[in-house]
């Protein structure tokens, strides 16, 4: 089955799309990716998402016309794919996620379901949510399926706006660990957007700026960083704003600070929860890879070999969408898509809901 995998991030900058071609089942799936794209979000649509984000943007109206627009703007995004496309998995703009009480991806099926004339499977948290668990990470079965090794301990980290790990003992799903481990490049874009600048181009400004390290210390001491998985967080906790005493820092010296401190979250999670388990290796991918300053910190911090999926023959920007693919594949089938230990549910779901397209009369 060809499947039409749909991700947009924390970032909130635009959407993936990866046509995949799968087959098989669990555990002997078979993929092979045939095309990927990426769109970003037109200015207007980005800074309304980033809004909703920061709970700025609260009316009624406001909210379900940028619902009706995110669909509109990943049905225009998937056009191409239709005729080739036989199901699409939609991940949605999360713009909250506050468990247990609930989680919002927005961005209406229908209109996805309509440009493709195919099935969309999308709105994959609430289920796990209501089985007990955070209604995330959802992608961790994903990665074992397509990256877990027999006799490998390898890691798949993403780091887009919110940084995440997937630990993987070889092919045992029971030893399968997953978790938010914090900030991404969430803090790093909201200074860099205080210079002007959209992001921090290779994690050149923080090269030249100088770490705090009192401040650095301080954020360090965060109550989501010390709590053992399973776990996971959002853009509404990691705020430049709540970071403590975080006004006294300007310019290069923010960025190199606020770099500093994500790596060492990152570091941190696999001193504190994944190393102690046996690790050979992590592969990194997302955007964050892009950061030389970011990946240095977390290389130097880390005794195993710290490679990107470049450099491991992969496409870095291709590996959440892909996840989807896989999840609304899954859920086509009608087998449980979600390991309940890396969310906390009590059991397995078999997550997400499923859109046709309209069929005439």
């Amino acid at each position: 089955m060809k499947v039409l995998g749909l991700m947009s991030g924390t970032s909130a900058d635009g959407v993936d799309l990866v046509l995949a071609e799968l087959a098989g089942r669990p555990p002997a799936l078979e993929h092979r990716v045939l095309e990927h794209r990426y769109q970003p979000y037109p200015e207007d649509l980005g800074v309304r998402v980033r809004l909703a984000q920061q709970n700025r943007q609260t009316g009624t109206r406001d909210l379900g016309l940028l619902h009706a627009d995110l669909g509109r703007f990943f049905a225009a995004a998937a056009a191409p794919f239709k005729g080739r496309a036989e199901l699409a998995a939609l991940a949605g703009q999360t713009v909250w996620h506050e468990p247990p009480s609930f989680t919002w991806q927005l961005g209406e099926a229908s209109w996805l379901a309509e440009a493709l004339g195919a099935p969309v499977v999308h709105d994959f948290r609430p289920a796990d949510l209501a089985a007990g668990g955070e209604g995330a990470p959802l992608v961790p079965y994903p990665d074992l399926l397509l990256y877990g090794e027999k006799g490998v301990r390898r890691s798949i980290h993403n780091i887009g706006g919110i940084s995440n790990l997937t630990y993987l003992p070889g092919r045992d799903a029971a030893g399968v660990v997953a978790f938010d481990t914090g900030p991404g490049n969430c803090l790093i874009d909201e200074a860099a957007a205080l210079l002007g600048e959209p992001y921090d181009p290779e994690g050149s400004i923080a090269a030249s700026g100088r770490v705090d390290e009192a401040l650095l210390e301080a954020w360090l001491d965060h109550a989501y960083l010390r709590q053992p998985p399973p776990k996971s967080t959002g853009r509404e906790v990691w705020k430049l704003e709540r970071l403590a005493f975080v006004g006294r820092l300007r310019g290069a010296d923010l960025l190199a600070t606020v770099t500093a401190f994500t790596a060492r979250t990152i570091v941190n999670a696999y001193r504190d929860f994944v190393l102690p388990r046996g690790l050979d290796e992590v592969w990194v991918a997302g955007g964050g890879v892009k950061n030389k300053t970011l990946m240095q910190g977390i290389r130097d911090g880390l005794p195993v070999p710290v490679k990107s999926f470049e450099e491991v023959g992969r496409d870095p920007m291709v590996r959440e969408a892909l996840a989807f693919a896989v999840l609304g594949y899954l859920r086509f089938l009608n087998l449980p898509n979600v390991l309940p230990q890396t969310t906390g549910a009590r059991r397995a779901a078999v997550a997400g809901r499923v859109t046709l397209p309209a069929r005439a009369v």
